[in-house]
C-alpha cells in the first residue's frame, strides 16, 4: 500500500484549515485518513504549522510519500533538513548541533527579510511623499499666474496716461490756424485799399468831356 502525506481541509467557507494526514493514494481526496500527523493554518500570518516529528519520521521510514506543499511545509520547519541527517546515519549529539545551527540561520534570515521589507516600504513611503511635494510645487505657479498678469494691466494704465498727449497734439492743430489769421486778415485790407486808389482814374474821363 503506497502512503502519501497530504493536507486534508477542515473549516468553513473563505476561512480554510488543513490537518497534514497520512492517506492512502488510492482513496480519493476526503477519505478516511489513515493517521492525523499534524495541523496548518494558512490565515495566520507568520508560518502557523504542526507536525508529529516521530510520527512523521515513522511513514518517511515506511516509503510515505509527501506531497510538495507538505514538503515546502517541512523544509520551512527544519524536518526535512533533520530527515535527511538522520537517513544518511548522523549521530543523534551531532543531529543536534545542526539543527541548532540551521535555526540560527533561519533567525538570521528572517530577519534580513523583516528588514529588507521594512526598508522596501520606508523607501515607497519616501517616493510619495517626493511625488506630493512635486504636485504641490507643480501647482503653486498656478495660482501665482494673476500676478504674472499684472504688467499687461499697467500696460493699460501707461496707455490711459498717454491719452493727454494726444490731446494735446489736437489742441496744437486748433491752435495753427489761429496764428494764420493775420495773413488773411491782411489780403483782405488790400483787397479794400485797391479800389479807392482806382477811383480817380474813372474820375478823369468825364472832366475831358
Amino acid at each position: 500500500m503506497a502512503v502519501h502525506i497530504r493536507l486534508k481541509r477542515q473549516g468553513r467557507k473563505k476561512r480554510p484549515f488543513y490537518r497534514v494526514i497520512a492517506i492512502d493514494s488510492r482513496s480519493h481526496r476526503e477519505g478516511r485518513e489513515i493517521e492525523r500527523l499534524g495541523w496548518y493554518d494558512p490565515i495566520k500570518e507568520g508560518l502557523s504549522v504542526e507536525f508529529k516529528e516521530d510520527r512523521i519520521f515513522h511513514w518517511l521510514g515506511q516509503g510515505a510519500i509527501p506531497t510538495d506543499t507538505v514538503n515546502s511545509l517541512m523544509r520551512q520547519k527544519g524536518l526535512a533538513h533533520k530527515w535527511h541527517l538522520m537517513s544518511t546515519g548522523v549521530a543523534e549529539d551531532q543531529i543536534a548541533t545542526e539543527m541548532e545551527a540551521w535555526a540560527a540561520r533561519q533567525l538570521e534570515k528572517i530577519e534580513r527579510a523583516a528588514a529588507k521589507k521594512a526598508e522596501k516600504k520606508a523607501k515607497k513611503k519616501a517616493e510619495a511623499s517626493v511625488t506630493v511635494d512635486e504636485e504641490v510645487a507643480e501647482a503653486a505657479p498656478a495660482e501665482e499666474a494673476p500676478a504674472e498678469e499684472a504688467p499687461a494691466e499697467e500696460a493699460v494704465e501707461e496707455v490711459a496716461e498717454a491719452a493727454p498727449a494726444e490731446e494735446a497734439v489736437e489742441e496744437v492743430a486748433e491752435a495753427a490756424p489761429a496764428e494764420e489769421a493775420p495773413a488773411e486778415e491782411a489780403v483782405e485790407e488790400v483787397a479794400e485799399a485797391a479800389p479807392a486808389e482806382e477811383a480817380p482814374a474813372e474820375e478823369a474821363p468825364e472832366e475831358k468831356k
